[in-house]
């Protein structure tokens, strides 16, 4: 497997920071750089299916008009003239959004995303839409709209989910950046069988609107790139308060443009390789155990540790239900032969849930919430293993048995991603290294609360000592 690129595209693999300071330099012009991505998802999107809906000319006249403001003396955004497809679960005015369901296989919305305005808003041309499981249910993309996203490290396997289409289109060098969104680990799944980062934000660092419920803190939307400072880049267009959505932050997006440089000598970590019991396929565990001690080569004082995640399952089991039961009711009711089983199953255990299943819940939700805090109070960082397997088979639906352990539902094998959800705590996947058979595993650095900006410093500056983030797939 190549560590560079072919020198002819060295441009669409380039840091998104550069190209943005590139095209504000006039160095080159945003028609160029678009023509240059659309000819390298012609030549490779068919391989890995990621971008399932493209407007090539649309894309065209955004670069023109980029082109056209700067000479017309207007400021650019921090995204000025970069391409990004959407997630396909994210609502894009005038461009089709499907949900990965034959349900909404025509579907245009007139708005877009509160998330999306603002990435138009800073400059960002949006040129499609990734690929994602129906209605974004379980880490393995596939659906019967678009059919399966393939891990471009090895097209046999899956690329992870939700947000696999994103993952795989910035891996290939598709896209400089792509958005996504995370329930039980959509963003950093994916970016962990991809070799890029991944990053599911806070609760409410990114405001959604429209939303179904008005305190939802199971799922957010966040950044993926190839580099942290890729990723730090956009979340500085995402986030930001809006006074329609009560969990929105006042931290201004400038704080994610400042450098993510800091000394870590002396930092707490905890390494949790297992989260307390959960089990991990040996290929992983040993990556991950081998990228732990690039930590210490921070300065870190690494020290093995769980933190006390009693009654996680059943909270997010909970949660999780309750919220398809919210969703997916109509469709249950009115297009159930269009749904995949796990949809179906996932609807039906929220929909037979009673009020005191949702409470006791929350209220062991709150319990655990305050025992995180605590842990945090012995450790500056958690860093687990972001999955608890290798990338599988793409025509594998989901996990059924991880080193001699057999799994219930659909959603089981992601356990190392999901508990952390449940925290609440801002959570990023970077690259830890790849198996012996040349596949990608990524390893997941967890702040304490809020701490969204610290979890990136610490990415950043692992980043830097493991070296992953220049490795390509093979072409």
């Amino acid at each position: 497997m190549p560590d560079k690129p072919p020198q002819d595209s060295e441009i669409v693999f380039a840091p998104a920071r550069d190209l943005v300071r590139r095209l504000v330099e006039r160095e080159l012009s945003a028609e160029e750089l678009m023509t240059r991505y659309l000819d390298r998802i012609e030549a490779v999107n068919p391989k890995v299916n990621a971008i399932v809906t493209l407007h090539p000319e649309a894309a065209l006249d955004g670069a023109r008009a980029a082109d056209a403001a700067l000479t017309r003396g207007e400021a650019p955004g921090p995204l000025h003239g970069l391409p990004i497809a959407c997630k396909d679960l994210t609502l894009t005015r005038g461009m089709r959004t499907t949900f990965g369901s034959p349900i909404y296989s025509d579907f245009v919305p007139d708005l877009d995303d509160l998330y999306v305005e603002r990435l138009r808003a800073a400059g960002a041309i949006i040129i499609g839409k990734t690929n994602t499981p129906e209605f974004g249910a379980g880490s393995q993309t596939f659906n019967a709209v678009f059919g399966a996203t393939r891990n471009p490290w090895a097209t046999d396997r899956t690329c992870g989910g939700s947000s696999g289409g994103a993952a795989v289109a910035v891996a290939c060098g598709m896209l400089p950046l792509a958005d996504g969104t995370d329930m039980g680990g959509s963003l950093r799944n994916p970016a962990s069988w991809t070799n890029v980062v991944g990053f599911r934000t806070s609760p409410g660092r990114v405001p959604v609107w429209p939303r179904t419920t008005l305190y939802d803190p199971l799922s957010v939307a966040g950044p993926i790139g190839r580099r942290v400072e890729d990723v730090a880049l956009l979340l500085s267009a995402m986030v930001g308060p809006d006074r329609r959505v009560p969990l929105s932050m006042d931290t201004p997006g400038s704080r994610f443009r400042e450098p993510l440089v800091r000394d870590f000598k002396g930092t707490r970590i905890a390494w949790s390789p297992t989260l307390g019991g959960y089990p991990v396929d040996p290929a992983v565990r040993d990556v991950c155990g081998a990228a732990v001690g690039r930590f210490g080569e921070l300065g870190c004082a690494v020290e093995e540790a769980d933190p006390d995640l009693t009654d996680v399952d059943e909270i997010f089991q909970t949660l999780r239900a309750f919220a398809f039961a919210m969703s997916h009711e109509t469709h249950i009711r009115d297009h159930r032969e269009a749904l995949k089983d796990t949809v179906i199953w996932n609807t039906e255990q929220g929909l037979a849930l009673g009020v005191m299943d949702v409470a006791h819940a929350e209220v062991k939700r709150a319990a655990l919430f305050d025992r995180l805090v605590e842990f945090f109070d012995r450790f500056d960082y958690l860093v687990c293993p972001t999955t608890q397997v290798p990338p599988f088979s793409v025509d594998t639906d989901w996990v059924r048995e991880i080193d001699g352990v057999e799994l219930g539902t659909y959603v089981d094998w992601m356990a190392s991603c999901y508990t952390i959800t449940v925290t609440g705590c801002p959570s990023i996947s970077v690259p830890a290294g790849f198996t012996s058979d040349g596949l990608p595993i990524g390893i997941q650095i967890v702040a304490p609360p809020k701490c969204d900006f610290e979890a990136l410093q610490l990415a950043h500056a692992y980043e830097g000592v493991a070296r992953f983030a220049d490795r390509r797939p093979p072409p």
